[in-house]
């Protein structure tokens, strides 16, 4: 087994020269305090009251702690009485059998605290550190969720009021927009390219803010393979953004479920949460962090790393929600988590995600054997998507609508994708689609695209029918 406390030299590259690094400033007071996150905070986070059973249940770990404190079932009456699993090795694809202990198996099958169990947070801080080389006692927290969209509904919650303004980075995770549409606050679109946030318009969009309406109080990003666009951020645009989340006073919340999915050709771009260590001000960044695309997607494996205040925001919603994140769930992944190590992790993170780039490799062959000329598209460097434009007419100028060819005409033949229109907070009008490519064997790869240039030309030849008839 490997020490996953023995934690390896970090795989994050060096870019302090270009982050713009204050001078002999030291960290701790580049910190920012508890107390400048009121602003930030939700009145329904502010008003919200502790579990007093739950908020006690830590103590019962203290030893010589004689507990009579929860209502706990006795282990003994529950009828699962071993566990065992198949782990393949991360390097050499070997299987060995994993029995729980019975300890772990008890731990597993009963309560546990909201935050996540200790173990797993240490070994997660520890993973923070080798990845993103973010220490402990460096102004952050961490919790464990049920899959980071858990997390980003709570810390939404936490920091979002009805009458506040969120800007969130389109198109994006459609999945997000009813988190932010729940809570009833503005949501403000800004522009993504091949490159990532278009911090151009981003800035444009706050130096003209109407005067006396308050600003946004969040950025919502995914900067790594992001969905739909497959898109993944530079390192200059991730500067950009964090030099306007402190020019004018925002937090920004980097959605990352595909940043152990990157298999671009060039260095992996640190994380936001990597690079705000060497910035003026540390601690606008909420990080969200998924292993559901690595390990499984059932297991809903998330983990959240903010400032601490806003993660014991997040911990008590969870307490007077769901109580806590499934203690089985966390059991198994720490055990797993333990046999491999981080370089273990890292090994098998780094096999996945050569799995989906040759997946993406055989997609866009067949994109180019059956849309050539009817499609266009940027080649993504990370995740499992293909964002591509159809061009459903002779003109260039006119923006076309997927909407009806991909709902209607493309599922009439037997092939179900996206259109765009999911991915933009008003729903707007666009030429564009999403397809998966993580699935399906290109036996079927090949038979979708081609029914799908069926689709496109019979829709051609309709858009210009009307053309010759007006």
């Amino acid at each position: 087994m490997a020490n996953d406390m023995d934690i390896p030299a970090s795989t994050v590259p060096d870019v302090s020269e270009q982050t713009g690094k204050p001078a002999d400033t030291p960290l701790a007071s580049r910190i920012l305090p508890r107390e400048f996150y009121d602003q930030f905070m939700s009145e329904s986070s502010k008003h919200r009251i502790e579990d007093p059973i739950r908020a006690l249940l830590p103590l019962e770990d203290r030893p010589g702690v004689i507990s009579l404190l929860a209502g706990k079932p006795n282990t003994d009456t529950f009828p699962i009485t071993s566990l065992q699993f198949t782990l393949r090795d991360p390097v050499t694809g070997a299987e060995s059998p994993i029995s729980l202990s019975e300890q772990e198996l008890a731990k597993g099958l009963q309560y546990s605290g909201s935050a996540g169990i200790p173990e797993l947070l240490d070994w997660l801080v520890g993973l923070q550190e080798y990845s993103h080389e973010r220490k402990r006692g460096e102004g952050w927290g961490l919790c464990f969720g049920t899959g980071s969209s858990d997390l980003i509904y709570k810390a939404v919650n936490a920091l979002v009021d009805p009458e506040d303004v969120a800007l969130i980075e389109a198109p994006v995770y459609a999945g997000v927009f009813p988190i932010f549409h729940n809570i009833g606050c503005e949501m403000v679109e800004v522009g993504t390219d091949a490159h990532g946030t278009d911090t151009a318009g981003l800035r444009k969009i706050l130096e003209n803010w109407p005067a006396g309406k308050p600003k946004p109080k969040v950025l919502y990003t995914v900067p790594y393979g992001c969905n739909p666009t497959g898109m993944t951020s530079t390192l200059e645009r991730r500067l950009q953004v964090l030099e306007l989340a402190r020019e004018h006073n925002f937090l920004i919340l980097e959605d990352d479920p595909y940043y152990y999915l990157y298999f671009g050709s060039a260095p992996r771009p640190p994380s936001y949460f990597t690079l705000e260590r060497d910035q003026p001000e540390v601690g606008r960044v909420v990080r969200f962090d998924s292993l559901s695309k690595v390990l499984s997607s059932g297991m809903r494996i998330g983990f959240i790393s903010a400032p601490q205040v806003i993660v014991d925001a997040v911990v008590l919603h969870t307490m007077t929600s769901n109580l806590q994140p499934p203690t089985l769930t966390q059991v198994l992944a720490l055990r797993l988590l333990r046999e491999w190590g981080y370089a273990g992790l890292r090994a098998h993170v780094d096999r996945v995600a050569q799995f989906y780039h040759a997946k993406r490799d055989v997609f866009e062959g067949l994109m180019r054997k059956y849309l050539d000329g009817l499609a266009e598209w940027d080649t993504p460097e990370a995740g499992m998507f293909f964002w591509f434009k159809l061009k459903l007419g002779d003109d260039a100028q006119t923006e076309g609508d997927s909407e009806a060819v991909i709902r209607t005409k493309a599922l009439e033949k037997g092939v179900l994708a996206l259109p765009g229109t999911v991915f933009h907070p008003g729903g707007r009008r666009t030429a564009y689609v999403r397809a998966s490519f993580s699935l399906l064997p290109e036996a079927q790869v090949e038979e979708a695209l081609r029914r799908l240039r069926d689709v496109i030309l019979e829709a051609r030849s309709e858009a210009a029918a009307l053309g010759a008839s007006g």
